[in-house]
């Protein structure tokens, strides 16, 4: 599967579709028209998808895009757009999955509110850093970013066992090494 996915490639335009009919939606709820955002496919890690406030900006990730495009383009494109509109309605003094947030969600978009996903990150999110701790036969894979959370100091714990999570081997094909 090619990960060169651009707003110009034919998923990049079933995007940038659905983020414009998602905008309509909108405007026809609330009889006003709202400034079309910057995209982006080029998130990486975990996150399927960042709605940048200030910068009315939406960045996606264009693992999670490939793997699972269906709920991808109806669940995570509507649920970043109302991050956006969120902020945009009610300002600046709002919880991120708040009360207007959820709103906007149900009430446009015909969503129910979830604040995540349920994809698998495993490809996306490369995590090759393995950590022990006293559970029995227990790895814990981490990302590089909380790896050097560890390596600077951060703890971790297992949610099982309670103990400090131990740094045992790295997976060079999984973090490009």
């Amino acid at each position: 599967m090619s990960l060169n996915v651009s707003l110009q490639s034919e998923l990049g335009l079933r995007l940038r579709s659905k983020v414009l009919s998602c905008y309509a939606l909108a405007e026809q709820y609330y009889l006003k028209s709202f400034s079309r955002p910057e995209l982006l496919i080029n998130l990486r890690g975990r996150s399927a998808g960042i709605a940048e406030l200030q910068n009315n900006r939406l960045r996606f990730n264009a693992v999670l895009l490939q793997e699972n495009e269906v709920a991808f383009l109806a669940e995570v494109v509507p649920h970043e757009i109302a991050h956006l509109l969120a902020w945009k309605i009610y300002g600046r003094n709002i919880r991120p999955h708040g009360n207007e947030w959820q709103q906007i969600m149900q009430q446009v978009f015909e969503l129910s509110p979830s604040r995540t996903h349920r994809f698998d990150v495993q490809r996306s999110a490369k995590m090759g850093y393995f950590y022990g701790c006293a559970c029995v036969d227990k790895k814990h894979a981490l990302t590089i970013r909380r790896h050097n959370r560890i390596m600077n100091g951060q703890g971790y714990i297992c949610l099982l066992c309670k103990s400090h999570l131990r740094f045992l081997e790295v997976d060079d094909s999984l973090v490009g090494r």
